[in-house]
């Protein structure tokens, strides 16, 4: 499973958004199937498919449901387990294009993912393609992996994408074990191949992700503000996922550098500013039950019987979520809330309150007696 996806596009991104009503990026699991074992994964993915996830004709019906946001639409990201060990997954990328859905995918590097295959992804109208990269060679990142040669077969994939001008996002995984090497992978990203995105991922205790050690809040903060640096002048975009404080990090090093407000606005930071788990995005399991993010499992239905749209904008869960002044503890007092609003799933993960504090974030609010309880 890979753990971020690709992002909209620009034009897509610049329309004006009410995130309680319509959200940017819907998730879906399209299975749990997956010839990997990777450490990390979310989905806990499986050598074969559940006999329960959506068929042909339900996952249409579910891509139907989307068009329903109305407009803008929401951009839809192909994630799994492997979305290449469908049978019909060039039939449903067709269908969702035939909607007016802009596509992307984020396939693992598995003998499925073979350079005819990345062809006709883009064939097929995919707009971009993730791939995960987790070391700097083949020891470190198969590693995390646990299967030998996804290393090399995820390089050559990168290649091939390059050599057809098919934007890939790069996912990287931040933890304990992988920390000291980040500036290496980003040393080879910019040697080897073309990148639109690098997205460092930063690990929250869920699925296999238990078995990994995540960074300290105050390394958290440091690797945050070293991300920031390298954004000022790195040939691709450098963003951040499940940190959503680097928000804050970035907003106080803008200030710090006099840049002006409309500069600031500019940014691809910025772009971001209020999406979080649940606000913004939304997330589709295999079996078509809906979360509010893939790393938040808080179940509020299931497309087969309910309205995504409906869920989205008036559950009780969302309504939370859609509103930081309903977080609780130091994320509810916090004169940021509304741009970073913290992680949800980090929060839920350690205190089981979606709307609690962001154990990752160490920053005090400037009014900690607002914090609600």
């Amino acid at each position: 499973m890979v753990v971020a996806g690709t992002t909209p596009s620009m034009s897509r991104m610049m329309q004006a958004r009410d995130f309680s009503k319509n959200p940017m990026l819907v998730y879906w699991e399209m299975t749990q199937a997956c010839g990997l074992a990777c450490k990390h994964c979310r989905a806990e993915a499986m050598p074969t498919a559940n006999p329960f996830e959506l068929s042909t004709e339900e996952s249409k019906r579910f891509l139907r449901q989307l068009v329903d946001f109305g407009d803008p639409l929401p951009h839809l990201i192909l994630t799994g387990g492997d979305p290449l060990s469908r049978k019909d997954i060039y039939e449903l990328i067709d269908y969702a294009n035939g909607l007016g859905l802009e596509v992307s995918i984020t396939p693992s590097a598995t003998p499925e993912l073979t350079n005819d295959a990345i062809t006709k992804l883009k064939a097929h109208g995919i707009q971009s393609l993730g791939l995960s990269l987790d070391g700097s060679c083949a020891e470190k990142h198969d590693a995390i992996r646990a299967v030998a040669g996804t290393f090399e077969h995820t390089m050559e994939a990168a290649r091939h994408c390059g050599r057809l001008e098919l934007p890939i996002q790069v996912n990287t995984l931040v933890s304990e074990e992988t920390a000291a090497d980040l500036p290496a992978i980003y040393d080879l990203l910019c040697r080897e191949f073309p990148v639109m995105r690098w997205s460092l991922f930063m690990l929250i205790s869920v699925g296999r992700g238990k078995a990994l050690n995540e960074v300290s809040p105050a390394e958290g903060e440091r690797i945050m503000k070293w991300v920031f640096e390298l954004s000022q002048h790195s040939p691709f975009a450098v963003k951040t996922t499940e940190a959503p404080s680097y928000r804050r990090i970035a907003i106080d090093m803008m200030r710090g550098s006099g840049m002006a407000r409309p500069d600031m606005k500019a940014t691809s930071v910025y772009k971001g500013f209020q999406v979080r788990d649940g606000h913004g995005i939304v997330f589709v399991s295999n079996l078509g039950e809906i979360y509010p993010s893939g790393f938040l499992p808080l179940h509020c239905g299931n497309v087969r019987k309910d309205s995504l749209v409906d869920i989205y904008r008036n559950s009780e869960v969302f309504r939370g979520l859609h509103s930081p002044d309903q977080f609780h503890g130091k994320c509810g007092a916090c004169e940021y809330s509304h741009i970073c609003g913290g992680s949800r799933a980090r929060a839920f993960a350690y205190t089981g309150d979606p709307l609690g504090t962001d154990p990752f974030c160490p920053y005090e609010p400037v009014n900690p007696h607002a914090a609600k309880h």
